[in-house]
């Protein structure tokens, strides 16, 4: 019983990013890692807010704009813009996905009682995206729930992007392999 009641006062760290003049955060063990926005290849016929794949180290990546997944206008591209690479777990499945952030802040640690319940109004982020509000000082990180913002409706759509993505780059391979060699 002991042992259960320090493990619960644990702090967890989180990843601090802003994202439209909002701070948000995203449990550290979900984050793979934090890369300089590259050139991301748009895909046809998905949703708006993923704005299409990056290769990276030769895997495809999915590339969610959060901004327009929480109905904001897409935010510009600045030198501080960056692909936070998560890993999201539904259904016993994990998907890896890059997420746009408009800057990276900080690691923070939150033990439980700094982490407030969000209220129900005044959010940008409907209520089931969210595992809280942790306390910063005067101010609040919107702490997301990474695996409900990017769920199983939108896992499919991923996967069934990175299973196109292999097909065209299969077709492209084919095709350079049957023209005939320039003399």
């Amino acid at each position: 019983m002991e042992i259960k009641e320090k493990e619960d006062k644990v702090q967890q760290q989180y990843l601090t990013f802003f994202l439209a003049d909002e701070e948000y955060a995203v449990s550290i063990q979900r984050v793979k890692e934090i890369i300089e926005y590259t050139t991301v290849t748009k895909m046809p016929k998905v949703p708006q807010w993923i704005r299409g794949v990056i290769n990276l180290r030769g895997n495809v990546v999915p590339v969610v704009d959060l901004a327009v997944r929480f109905g904001l206008q897409e935010r510009p591209v600045t030198k501080t813009t960056c692909i936070v690479i998560v890993e999201v777990e539904q259904d016993s499945e994990r998907a890896v996905m890059g997420v746009i952030a408009d800057a990276v802040n900080q690691v923070i640690g939150l033990a439980p009682e700094d982490i407030e319940e969000p209220p129900a109004f005044g959010t940008r982020v409907r209520l089931e995206y969210l595992f809280g509000m942790g306390k910063l000082g005067k101010k609040f990180a919107l702490i997301l729930n990474i695996d409900s913002v990017l769920s199983n409706v939108e896992l499919l759509t991923v996967s069934t992007l990175q299973a196109a993505t292999v097909d065209l780059q299969m077709e492209a391979s084919a095709s350079a392999e049957d023209q005939p060699e320039a003399t």
